[in-house]
C-alpha cells in the first residue's frame, strides 16, 4: 500500500548468468515480470549483436504465422485459446519443430487453397457452358419463328438444322467462347456430359473443401499457441542483445532495475533458471550504487488505476515522489460532482458505471473493440464515484433534472411576507422574489441542502451565484494549499529540510496571508451577519482590496481588522525574496562545501559517491557535476519559479471560478431542456397527448443523454482535469520521470487475445 502515496524504493542489480542458462533465467524473469532491463549495448548497432540471427528466424516465423492467421480469419474463424495449452518459452529445439510444422502446414493451405480456386473456376466455366447451350437453343426458336411467319414440316427441319453462324451478326458477344455443336442430338449428347462433369467437379470440391476444413481446424487449435510461444523466445533474444559478455565470454552481464522488496524473487527466479537448464555453476545477482535515476513504480488494482492513469497523462512522478494518485481518487470527482451537480443526471452516470463494474467480466464486454468503449470500461471505476459526488452535489444544490426535490418542509412562509391576502395570492403580488429581511419569513434551516423554494423564486439566480462563487473561491484555496503542504513530504524524503524553510514555508505564507485570509472573511462574514443585518455588512471585494493599499476599511468586520491586513501584506511581501534567494545560496554554499571537502581530501572520493555499476562513466542528463554548478543558471530557475508561483497563486484561484462557471451552465441547460422541450409535451391531454408525451419524452432522453451526459460531462471532466494537472499537482509535483516497464510475457499474451 505505501507504493501507491509514493513509488517503490528500487535497486540496480548486475545479474552474472551463465551462456547455458542465460535462456531459462531471462525466461523466468519474463513469466514473473519483475525487472526492468538497461541496454548496455547502447553504442552497438542492432544488426551487430550476438543473437540477431535467433531474431531473424523468429521474425521470419512470424511472417509465416501472420499468413496463416489471415487465412483462418479470411475463413471467418477465430484462434482457439485453451488454457491447457503450453506457451512457455520454447527451446530452440522446440523451435525448429515449430517452423517444420508450420510450414507444412502453410504448403498445405496453399495446395489445398489453390486446389478449390482452380475447381471453382472450371465449375463456374462448365455452368457458364451448359447455360449457353440451353439460351442458345431457344434463341434459335425464338429468332427463326420472327423471320418465318409460315410454319410446316420443311420449315421446321431447316429451323432445327440451322446453326448459330447463319443467324445475323448481333448475335456476337465478345465475351469468352465455347463450342457449339451443329446437330441437336450432338446439343443433348453435350448438355449431358456437361451435367455428368458438374456433378463430377461439385463432389471433388466438395471433398477438396472438407480436407481445406481439416486444415484450418488444426491451425486454428494451434495458431495461437505457436504465435505466442515465437513472440516470447524473440523477446528473450532481444533482452539478451542487451546484455554484455565478460572477459572469458562464458558469462553474461546484465543490469536490471528490480524493487527492493522483490529481491528475494529475484534470486529464486535465477536459481529456477539455472536449474531447468541444467547448468552446474548457478547465476546470481549482485546490487551496485549507481547515480542513474531509478524509474517510477506505482503498484495499482482495477481500482485506482485509472486514477493513476490520469496523473501519469500529465507526467510519470520523479523516484520516490509523493503520488497525487490516492488524493486524486477523492478530490477529482468531487470537484467533477461540483460542475455537474444533478441527481438525476448523477444516477444516470452512477448506474451505467455500476452495471460496467458488475459486468467487467464478462468476455464481451472486456473483448469489444469499439475504442471509446474501452476508454469508458478502463474508466468505469472513475466513472463510478463520478457519479457518486454528482448524486450528493445535486442533493445539495436540490436539482434533479433542473427541479427541486421537496424532501424536507420549506423552512419559508411567505404568508408573513402579506399578511392580508392568502399564500398563493401573496406568492404572486410579491412577483415570486424572496426576501428574508422581512420577520418571521424564515423559521429554521433546511435539513440539507438548499431549500426547494428558491427554484420558484426570481432571485434564484443572484443567490444561487453568490453561494456557488464563494464555494468555488473556498474550495480552490483549500486544494491548492493542500497541494502545497504536499510538498513538505517530498523534502522530507529528500532530507531537505532546509527547503522546508527557505522554500515550502515562504509559499505557505504568500498563500495563506493573502488568499487564506480572503477565506477567514468569507467564512467570518457567514457567521458574523444574519439575514437580517446583511444590508450593513462590508463588501468583501472592496476590503480586500483596500487591504493591498494598506488603507484601513471603511466598516470593519471585527476589532483590529486593518492591523492584521497590513501585517499579513507585509509577510507576504517578505516571503517573496526569500523564495527568491534562499534555494539558490544554499545551493552555493553546499557547493562550495563540497568543493573544500574534495580539496582537503586530494580528489579521492568514498565508496559512497562511487558508481558501482559497469557504466559507471554515465551521467544522467538532469545530474550536473558539481565543478558545472552555475549559480547564474540556478538563480534563473528560482526567479522563474517565484514569478509563477506568485503570480499563479492569483491566476489559479481565479482559475477555480471555473467550478461556478460551469455549475451555472450546466444548470441552465437542464432548465432549458426542461421547460423547452418535455414541458411541451404536457399541453394536451387525452389520447393525442399521451403520444405527443411520448415522442417528446424520446427527444428529451436523446438531447439529456447526448448534450448533458455526454457533452457537459466530457466539458466538466476536461476542467476538473486541468484543475488537478495545473492548480494543483504544478505545487507538488514535477512529474519529470520515466514509468518502469518490467520484461513481462504478460503484455503479449494480453495482446494476442
Amino acid at each position: 500500500m505505501g507504493s501507491l502515496f509514493r513509488g517503490e524504493t528500487m535497486s540496480l542489480a548486475q545479474l552474472y548468468l551463465q551462456s547455458g542458462s542465460a535462456y531459462h533465467c531471462v525466461a523466468e524473469l519474463g513469466d514473473i515480470g519483475l525487472v526492468q532491463f538497461r541496454d548496455l549495448n547502447e553504442n552497438v548497432n542492432l544488426f551487430q549483436r550476438r543473437f540477431v540471427g535467433e531474431i531473424r528466424r523468429c521474425e521470419e516465423l512470424e511472417r509465416t504465422l501472420s499468413s496463416l492467421g489471415q487465412e483462418v480469419h479470411r475463413a471467418g474463424l477465430r484462434p482457439r485459446v485453451d488454457e491447457e495449452d503450453d506457451v512457455s518459452a520454447p527451446l530452440p529445439r522446440d523451435l525448429l519443430r515449430i517452423q517444420e510444422e508450420s510450414q507444412q502446414l502453410q504448403q498445405e493451405l496453399d495446395q489445398v487453397t489453390k486446389s478449390r480456386s482452380s475447381l471453382v473456376t472450371r465449375l463456374s466455366d462448365l455452368r457458364q457452358h451448359r447455360a449457353v447451350l440451353t439460351e442458345t437453343q431457344q434463341l434459335l426458336v425464338r429468332e427463326m419463328a420472327l423471320e418465318s411467319p409460315l410454319t410446316g414440316p420443311d420449315q421446321e427441319e431447316t429451323n432445327r438444322n440451322q446453326t448459330p453462324a447463319q443467324l445475323p451478326a448481333r448475335l456476337s458477344f465478345h465475351c469468352h467462347l465455347f463450342p457449339y455443336p451443329l446437330t441437336p442430338d450432338e446439343q443433348e449428347e453435350t448438355l449431358r456430359d456437361l451435367e455428368i462433369r458438374t456433378h463430377d467437379l461439385q463432389m471433388v470440391l466438395s471433398q477438396t473443401e472438407g480436407y481445406l476444413a481439416q486444415v484450418l481446424e488444426r491451425t486454428v487449435k494451434v495458431i495461437h499457441t505457436w504465435s505466442l510461444r515465437v513472440r516470447k523466445m524473440k523477446a528473450i533474444y532481444l533482452v539478451l542483445n542487451q546484455c554484455n559478455f565478460d572477459v572469458t565470454g562464458k558469462c553474461l552481464i546484465a543490469e536490471v532495475w528490480c524493487p527492493v522488496s522483490q529481491l528475494h524473487r529475484l534470486r529464486h527466479a535465477l536459481e529456477e533458471g539455472s536449474r531447468r537448464s541444467g547448468s552446474s555453476v548457478p547465476s546470481f545477482y549482485n546490487e551496485v550504487q549507481t547515480l542513474h535515476t531509478p524509474p517510477t513504480l506505482c503498484r495499482t488494482n482495477k481500482f485506482t488505476a485509472g486514477f493513476q492513469g490520469i496523473v501519469d497523462a500529465y507526467g510519470v512522478g520523479s523516484y520516490q515522489e509523493v503520488n497525487p494518485a490516492p488524493y486524486t481518487i477523492i478530490t477529482f470527482p468531487f470537484l467533477f460532482a461540483v460542475m455537474f451537480g444533478d441527481v438525476g443526471h448523477g444516477a444516470l452516470m452512477f448506474f451505467f458505471a455500476l452495471w460496467m463494474v458488475l459486468e467487467e467480466n464478462d468476455p464481451k464486454v472486456k473483448s469489444a473493440e469499439n475504442e471509446i468503449w474501452q476508454t469508458c470500461f478502463g474508466g468505469r471505476y472513475l466513472l463510478l464515484l463520478m457519479g457518486l459526488f454528482s448524486l450528493y452535489t445535486g442533493l445539495v444544490y436540490n436539482d434533479c433534472f433542473s427541479q427541486s426535490l421537496a424532501i424536507f418542509p420549506s423552512a419559508w412562509h411567505v404568508s408573513r411576507m402579506c399578511s392580508h391576502v392568502d399564500n398563493q395570492s401573496c406568492w404572486l403580488l410579491v412577483g415570486n422574489q424572496l426576501d428574508p429581511n422581512i420577520s418571521g419569513v424564515v423559521q429554521g434551516v433546511y435539513p440539507f441542502g438548499i431549500d426547494p423554494i428558491w427554484h420558484l423564486a426570481i432571485n434564484k439566480l443572484s443567490f444561487l451565484n453568490s453561494f456557488k462563487m464563494k464555494m468555488s473561491v473556498i474550495l480552490g484555496v483549500v486544494h491548492m494549499t493542500f497541494g502545497v503542504t504536499l510538498g513538505f513530504f517530498n523534502y522530507i524524503h529528500r532530507k531537505q529540510f532546509a527547503l522546508i524553510v527557505l522554500v515550502l514555508l515562504p509559499e505557505l505564507v504568500f498563500l495563506t496571508s493573502l488568499f487564506g485570509y480572503l477565506l477567514f472573511l468569507v467564512v467570518y462574514k457567514w457567521l458574523r451577519y444574519s439575514a437580517w443585518d446583511s444590508d450593513v455588512a462590508p463588501s468583501l471585494l472592496v476590503n480586500f482590496i483596500d487591504m493591498f493599499f494598506f488603507m484601513s476599511p471603511s466598516s470593519e468586520l471585527y476589532h483590529g481588522q486593518a492591523v492584521v491586513q497590513k501585517v499579513l501584506v507585509v509577510l507576504a511581501l517578505i516571503s517573496i525574496p526569500v523564495l527568491l534567494l534562499g534555494k539558490p545560496l544554499l545551493l552555493y554554499c553546499q557547493h562550495r562545501a563540497r568543493t573544500h571537502r574534495h580539496r582537503f581530501l586530494g580528489g579521492y572520493q568514498s565508496l559512497e559517491e562511487a558508481n558501482g555499476s559497469i557504466n559507471r562513466l554515465d551521467c544522467d542528463d538532469d545530474q550536473i557535476p558539481e565543478d558545472e554548478f552555475d549559480f547564474a543558471d540556478v538563480f534563473m530557475h528560482q526567479a522563474i519559479h517565484t514569478i509563477e508561483y506568485c503570480l499563479g497563486c492569483i491566476s489559479n484561484t481565479a482559475s477555480y471560478l471555473r467550478l461556478w462557471a460551469l455549475s451555472l451552465a450546466h444548470a441552465q441547460l437542464s432548465d432549458v431542456l426542461w421547460s423547452m422541450v418535455l414541458r411541451f409535451g404536457w399541453a394536451y391531454g387525452q389520447f393525442r397527448g399521451s403520444v405527443i408525451l411520448f415522442v417528446v419524452f424520446a427527444v428529451f432522453a436523446t438531447l439529456t443523454v447526448t448534450i448533458l451526459l455526454v457533452m457537459e460531462g466530457l466539458s466538466a471532466f476536461l476542467h476538473a482535469l486541468r484543475l488537478h494537472w495545473v492548480e494543483f499537482q504544478n505545487k507538488f509535483y514535477s512529474g519529470s520521470g520515466y514509468k518502469f516497464l518490467p520484461f513481462s510475457f504478460l503484455l503479449l499474451e494480453e495482446s494476442s487475445l
